[in-house]
């Protein structure tokens, strides 16, 4: 156990704010020039060179616009919501190590708040699952209907991924031996990435985790075309703006767990980061940043590519879908674990589910039917 240092864990989580709030103000400018590159236009380029000044004007209007507090809502809950959102966000980040760490010499530094918590990965889960009460005060005491139905969407939502969300990385903590962070790191710096030899629980994980942080094709609690804006409708200002703050918090929490549950943290195959000089600790933190960027680069990459599910396709995907082959999985994962079979036998074992579930899926789904009267059968009416 890590001997607490005051100072040294005040400024780390100093640094870990500081890098945060801007990382969340320049995602958005990412957002906007990914989505322009992708449809083949500039994007934001007049506010600074290449636009770069663009997240502090956007922050500083955040600021500076007027803060109306509607006369219908119910105003402590409405004030407090987006508080609630930001905080929870903000906390999950304390046990997610953000460089490299080493539970073996517990004397040196460790790259995350709270180093060697024996419960990591569940405190994250747990604590960032309170951001949804955030958004269901916020549409509750919004008084608005369109709020509400957004807030009871997330409600339903939220719930519901939660379930795959924690299944797909048991069969992790049963190789790895503990729910702490950096020994999962530690043990796929031994014997490989969880990604090779759990790809059905990464690729379960990865769509929970865009469900969890409301992103596209996930977004119903705030989808504009139903909802005119959804939960946070009636808010404005600084208070609009601390839901944006936890949302993009919550990606990249979620974008380094994918980088340390799956991708082996700061370790790199071929023995790149196998050793202790300074030039080792420097790759390892480059190696975890650079996985996390990627990862929040594919959450915008999704947003522009797939289109928005309906919401009872949403509730069949992690109903019928993911939380059936999620708890199949984990039996395998038992077997394999019971009988000492090989690594490889994972793998194998997530491909024959992955395709087992593709088979019965084709199966489940006919094409429609034209009839002589011009009548289609096999599609769902209209609700």
């Amino acid at each position: 156990m890590n001997a607490f240092h005051f100072w040294t864990t005040a400024i780390t989580i100093a640094v870990v704010l500081f890098v945060v709030l801007h990382v969340v103000a320049y995602m958005i400018l990412v957002e906007r020039k990914v989505s322009a590159w992708m449809q083949d236009r500039l994007g934001p380029n007049r506010v600074g060179p290449w636009g770069l000044l663009q997240p502090i004007v956007d922050g500083a209007k955040m600021f500076l616009k007027e803060d109306i507090v509607p006369s219908h809502v119910d105003k402590v809950f409405y004030i407090i919501a987006p508080g609630i959102a930001a905080f929870t966000a903000l906390v999950a980040l304390a046990v997610v190590p953000f460089g490299p760490t080493d539970p073996n010499h517990p004397e040196r530094y460790q790259f995350v708040i709270a180093p060697n918590i024996d419960i990591g990965i569940l405190w994250t889960f747990s604590i960032g699952s309170l951001a949804v009460y955030g958004v269901i005060l916020g549409g509750w005491s919004s008084n608005n209907k369109y709020s509400l139905l957004g807030s009871l969407r997330a409600s339903a939502q939220v719930i519901s991924y939660e379930i795959p969300l924690g299944l797909s990385i048991l069969g992790v903590v049963l190789y790895s031996g503990s729910l702490n962070l950096e020994r999962m790191i530690d043990w796929q710096a031994n014997f490989g990435w969880n990604a090779v030899y759990h790809p059905l629980a990464f690729l379960t994980f990865l769509t929970a985790a865009f469900a969890e942080c409301n992103r596209l094709p996930f977004d119903l609690p705030e989808c504009e075309q139903e909802l005119v804006g959804g939960y946070h409708t009636e808010y404005s200002s600084i208070k609009f703006g601390l839901f944006f703050l936890g949302e993009y918090t919550h990606m990249i929490t979620t974008s380094f767990l994918f980088a340390v549950v799956f991708c082996g943290g700061w370790h790199l195959p071929f023995g790149l980061t196998a050793g202790d000089a300074w030039y080792h600790t420097v790759l390892k933190f480059l190696s975890i940043l650079g996985k996390g960027a990627f990862f929040l680069f594919f959450y915008v990459w999704v947003r522009w590519t797939l289109p928005r599910f309906r919401f009872d396709q949403l509730m069949s995907i992690a109903w019928k879908l993911l939380i059936p082959l999620s708890m199949v999985y984990l039996v395998a994962v038992m077997v394999i674990r019971e009988y000492d079979a090989p690594l490889w036998s994972l793998t194998a074992a997530s491909i024959a589910l992955f395709l087992g579930a593709a088979v019965v899926a084709a199966r489940q789904t006919s094409p429609p039917v034209i009839h002589k009267t011009g009548k289609i059968h096999g599609i769902p009416a209209a609700s």
